[in-house]
């Protein structure tokens, strides 16, 4: 006697790790593999004994690691890079330094002032 029902989904290890890496939703992971996001859970628990949250870090973390060194290596080359960067993980900002060139505005003002005081 056959067994009825859906066909087993197959879902590539490989393929699905690669996605976390890049890091792909869980909505995004069943919709590439054309199931739901339970049969996605349900698969992450049977294949590495975790939940999808508990797996997706693990593999996410090693995406941006990669990110990481491709920027690191990017600064080496460009500028606006390496500014970017260091702003991150260095704290750096840009100083923005106020200053007012009057150019006798303040002291019309003050002296239009006083004349308005005077003739009260």
């Amino acid at each position: 006697m056959s067994k009825m029902g859906r066909p087993k989904i197959e879902i590539n290890q490989e393929q699905f790790e690669k996605l976390c890496t890049i890091q792909c939703t869980e909505e995004e992971i069943a919709d590439f593999f054309n199931c739901s996001v339970d049969t996605i859970n349900n698969w992450c628990k049977t294949t590495y004994e975790q939940t999808f949250s508990e797996t997706f870090k693990k593999y996410a973390s090693k995406g941006k690691m990669s990110l990481r060194r491709m920027q690191f290596k990017l600064a080496e080359k460009n500028a606006s890079m390496a500014i970017f960067l260091g702003k991150q993980y260095l704290g750096q900002k840009d100083y923005v330094e106020n200053t007012i060139n009057n150019n006798g505005i303040i002291d019309d003002l003050v002296g239009a002032l006083n004349n308005v005081k005077k003739s009260k």
